[in-house]
């Protein structure tokens, strides 16, 4: 199938516009993201409706915890990523055309069955995750487009580095993402993931003024994103660029991938960490790959209740009303927070 987003150049050469790379691509190759191919002169994805996994989630695997608590999100992927993190958690999908020779694997799904599917499995929406959903764009938009008309929500869970353009024409359907702010040094997206923080700061930006609801995910990896000023700095830009109400998830790392040298966080890191985020001023900070500890639960940034008790994917109780506090009448920030709605 054609891609979209791209420019033809010169000698059959193609420029793809769909991520912050900016490809040039010459006839009989790929991109960075393998799974982009110039045929001739003519950019095609390879990926469309090839699908390497499909599950009904918990929302909160997302992690999403402002969106719908409780409800499930049909999660859809296929192979491949603009990004190659040498911390990759689901590289045997993700980075399988990159490590293996350029190999695609999938069965062939149509937008029309995944929706069908979401609706008969009674989802609230769907996510497109597990992989970078920026290179499957084209099957996602249009998955995006018939959700967004059978009343689901449309939700990504991504790298952020999509362009303003590949963004200007999936946000009609999209309702919101949770984004890797992997770290908030050029050096750390340089080196272990391959690409430039600038063009994640501005997707966040964008997505914010757009009206997608935006969560943040940072992998704490010891040594290299965990330092105290560059905490500081990242809970700044969220509470400065995207708001106080913008939740984040702050999360364990576990050796994976081509990072087996370093050990799994401490778990005095990860509640430091969110402790500089609430000092920072943001109302909702969670702690990630920790069994307990309450750093999953929801509490009124006014008052201070607990509004919704999770263990793990679980939700326990949810206590907020009409997208309220009961005790102190807060607006509780997100889409569809009540039980009722």
């Amino acid at each position: 199938m054609e891609a979209l987003l791209y420019d033809k150049l010169e000698d059959q050469k193609v420029q793809c516009h769909l991520c912050h790379h900016h490809c040039v691509i010459k006839p009989g190759r790929r991109g960075i993201c393998h799974v982009r191919d110039n045929q001739s002169g003519t950019l095609h994805t390879l990926v469309y409706g090839q699908l390497i996994a499909q599950n009904a989630d918990p929302i909160e695997k997302k992690p999403l915890f402002h969106l719908k608590p409780a409800s499930r999100a049909y999660s859809v992927a296929t192979v491949g990523c603009n990004f190659r993190c040498r911390f990759c958690q689901n590289a045997d999908i993700a980075q399988m055309p990159a490590d293996r020779n350029g190999m695609i694997m999938g069965h062939s799904a149509t937008p029309q069955a995944v929706v069908r599917d979401a609706v008969e499995r009674h989802c609230a929406s769907i996510a497109y995750t597990y992989t970078e959903p920026t290179i499957f764009f084209e099957f996602a938009l249009a998955t995006a487009r018939l959700a967004h008309d059978q009343g689901l929500k449309n939700v990504m869970v991504t790298n952020g580095y999509m362009t303003l353009a590949a963004l200007e024409m999936i946000a009609p359907y999209l309702d919101a993402a949770n984004v890797d702010l992997k770290s908030f040094r050029n050096d750390f997206y340089k080196t272990q993931c391959g690409a430039r923080l600038a063009g994640v700061l501005e997707t966040l930006a964008a997505m914010k003024s757009r009206g997608v609801w935006v969560e943040v995910t940072t992998l704490l990896i010891p040594g290299l994103n965990d330092g105290e000023d560059e905490l500081r700095d990242l809970a700044k830009f969220l509470v400065d660029s995207l708001g106080p109400e913008t939740p984040w998830h702050v999360s364990r790392f576990h050796p994976t991938y081509h990072l087996m040298d370093r050990p799994v966080t401490p778990v005095e890191t990860i509640f430091k960490a969110r402790q500089i985020g609430i000092d920072a001023g943001l109302r909702y900070v969670y702690t990630g790959n920790i069994a307990g500890e309450g750093g999953e639960d929801t509490f009124c940034h006014q008052c201070g209740m607990q509004l919704v008790q999770r263990r793990g994917f679980l939700v326990l109780r949810n206590r907020v009303r009409s997208a309220a506090c009961p005790a102190c009448n807060a607006v509780i920030d997100g889409i569809d927070m009540s039980p009722e709605s």
